[in-house]
């Protein structure tokens, strides 16, 4: 696998409400961050053409989208979304949807991302939703579920990153939202961890959101998670 470098394993999350917001942000970060993540709130508030923006201007941007439908819809999408130029699109990790997407892709570059279990989610509100697994086993199934589909990563909490390297080798992308530097937040997370413990683990790229675009100097919120990644890789 190729190197990643330290900034491009950051992405930061644009959960804004509008496209102006999400370009004030941007260029408030300038060369600090080369990778941006742009989610439901800010596809609906025009988010679309803003990556393909971001995309024209050198930028890396993952379209978080969890698509899951039938699967003719849902690699009618993925179709879509490849023309795009972005790097990673996200799916739910259900089999016919995970399939239905992988074989959309024809030639493009685009890397498939599937949802394992949301990090937001525990054990117990899995069991209350009625699912007989806990989120590691569920985790686990998931994600052997994707290598066999082909996907290309998977997005998981850093807490399962270690297990699943293991299991699934070097060449599945491990993307990890729920990173808080020390001391942060932990908003809605329930699974979360320091960006040098998850580098440490095994995950390829982390997606932070509310510590960068929430900080008193964005810049110097994602030049300090860097350099904490850049540490973790020494």
């Amino acid at each position: 696998m190729a190197k990643i470098e330290a900034r491009d394993r950051l992405i930061v999350a644009l959960d804004l409400p509008d496209v102006k917001a999400a370009e004030a942000m941007v260029e408030r970060l300038g060369d600090s961050v080369s990778f941006y993540k742009i989610g439901l709130e800010l596809v609906y508030g025009g988010g679309l053409p803003l990556a393909s923006r971001l995309v024209k201007s050198g930028k890396q941007v993952f379209l978080d989208l969890k698509f899951h439908d039938i699967p003719n819809t849902v690699a009618r999408a993925t179709a879509q979304v490849a023309d795009l130029g972005c790097t990673f699109l996200t799916v739910h990790a259900f089999p016919q949807t995970m399939k239905a997407a992988r074989g959309a892709l024809g030639a493009s570059p685009l890397k498939l991302l599937a949802v394992t279990v949301m990090t937001s989610y525990d054990d117990a509100d899995l069991k209350e939703a009625g699912y007989a697994l806990g989120a590691a086993d569920l985790v686990g199934r998931r994600a052997q579920q994707a290598k066999d589909a082909g996907v290309h990563g998977l997005i998981l909490s850093a807490e399962e990153v270690a297990s699943m390297r293991a299991s699934l080798g070097p060449a599945m992308l491990l993307v990890t939202p729920g990173i808080r530097p020390a001391g942060g937040d932990v908003g809605d997370q329930k699974r979360v961890m320091t960006p040098a413990r998850a580098i440490q683990a095994g995950a390829d790229h982390l997606v932070i959101g509310r510590p960068v675009t929430q900080a008193a100097d964005p810049k110097a919120a994602a030049d300090a998670i860097v350099a904490e990644i850049a540490g973790a890789l020494a």
